[in-house]
C-alpha cells in the first residue's frame, strides 16, 4: 500500500504474487475512494509511461496544514473541480493502468541543462559494502556532491571510479565528501543543513598531476577558463563537472577554433570532455596541418626554382 499522512495514509494498492519473478513492484492503482493523477511540471496529464508528479484526491484529502496557509496553498490544487494534494513523487502509469514510483520531485534537479535524479546517484553509491548512508545535493548551483557514511577506509578516487563506472558524466559528482557519521535531525532523518561545505582545498582538483603538461593544455585551460569562468580549470575533470552548460561548450569551441586550429569539430569538444583528452585528440590534427604547411612551402620552393631555370 501507498500513501502520505496527507492523503490519510494510504490511496493505492498493488497485491503481490509471491511466486512472481517481477524485479519492479508498483504501487498500483487508487483505491475505490480516490482519484490519482499525473501531472506535468506545467499542470497537465502526463500520458502513459511519462513520468510526472501525482496528485491524489478523494475522500481521505487532508484540509490543510494548521496555522500555515502559505504551505496549504502550494501543496493542494483544484483539477476538473475536486481538490487534490501534490504529493512530490514522480510516477509513471504503465498499460495494465498501475503506478510506478520513480522518485522524489525536490530530489531532481537540473544541472548545466541536464535533469538529474540525486536518488539514482545515491542508489549507485549505496551499492558499495562499505558504505552504510548517502546523501547527494546540488551546491553552489554548478557542482555535484556526495556525502557518504562509512567507517572502513575508503577514499575519494574509489569513490569516482564507482561512479565512473555505473553513471554517465553529467551524474558523477565533483566531490566526494566521507563522514563517520552523516548529522541527523530529530526525526531521525539525514539533516541536510548541517551537511559541511566541500574542502576544495584538499579536492584531488587541486593535485599537481592535474595541471597543464604541455602548451596546448596550457591554452586549452587559459580557453577553458574563459568559457566557464573559473580560474586555472583542473586539465582532467570532464567539461561538465567544471560546472560548463551548452552555451559555454560553443564559447570555447569558437575560441579553440580562433586560436588553436579551426578544424577542430564540434564531437570532438563532447567525445573528449577534458583538457588532457582533448589535447591529446587535437595534437594529431595540428601536426597534420603542420606537415600540410611544409609541402605547400616545399611545393612554392620547387615552383620558384623551375621558373628561373
Amino acid at each position: 500500500m501507498y500513501g502520505p499522512a496527507e492523503a490519510t495514509i494510504d490511496c493505492t494498492v498493488h497485491r503481490i504474487h509471491v511466486t512472481s519473478t517481477i524485479q519492479s513492484i508498483p504501487i498500483g492503482s487508487p483505491l475505490s475512494n480516490y482519484r490519482c493523477m499525473i501531472m506535468s511540471e506545467y499542470l497537465q496529464s502526463s500520458a502513459t509511461n511519462q513520468e510526472g508528479e501525482l496528485c491524489v484526491g478523494g475522500a481521505g484529502v487532508f484540509a490543510g496544514y494548521l496555522g500555515r496557509d502559505d504551505l496549504t496553498a502550494k501543496v493542494l490544487v483544484e483539477i476538473d473541480g475536486d481538490l487534490f494534494y501534490r504529493t512530490g513523487d514522480l510516477v509513471t502509469m504503465d498499460n495494465n493502468g498501475l503506478l510506478h514510483y520513480q522518485g522524489r520531485k525536490d530530489h531532481q534537479i537540473k544541472l548545466h541543462g541536464q535533469r538529474i535524479e540525486l536518488g539514482e546517484i545515491e542508489r549507485c553509491l549505496l551499492n558499495i559494502i562499505s558504505i552504510s548512508a548517502c546523501v547527494v545535493m546540488k551546491w553552489n548551483d554548478d557542482y555535484l556532491v556526495a556525502y557518504v557514511q562509512s567507517s572502513s577506509h575508503i577514499n575519494e578516487e574509489k569513490l569516482r571510479e564507482h561512479c565512473q563506472s555505473h553513471l554517465p558524466p553529467h551524474m558523477i559528482p565533483s566531490f566526494f565528501v566521507i563522514l563517520d557519521k552523516l548529522p541527523l535531525n530529530l526525526n531521525g532523518k539525514i539533516d541536510r543543513k548541517l551537511l559541511p561545505p566541500p574542502d576544495l582545498s584538499s579536492s584531488s582538483h587541486t593535485h599537481d598531476n592535474n595541471v597543464p603538461r604541455t602548451t596546448l593544455e596550457q591554452q586549452l585551460q587559459d580557453i577553458f577558463s574563459q568559457a566557464i569562468h573559473i580560474e586555472s580549470p583542473d586539465v582532467e575533470v570532464p567539461f561538465g563537472q567544471l560546472g560548463g552548460t551548452s552555451l559555454s561548450a560553443i564559447h570555447a569551441l569558437t575560441l579553440i577554433r580562433q586560436q588553436v586550429s579551426n578544424k577542430v569539430q564540434t564531437g570532438l569538444l563532447f567525445t573528449n570532455s577534458s583538457i588532457r583528452q582533448l589535447a591529446q585528440a587535437i595534437e594529431p590534427i595540428l601536426a597534420l596541418e603542420e606537415l600540410q604547411e611544409t609541402a605547400s612551402e616545399v611545393n612554392e620552393i620547387h615552383g620558384t626554382d623551375v621558373q628561373r631555370t
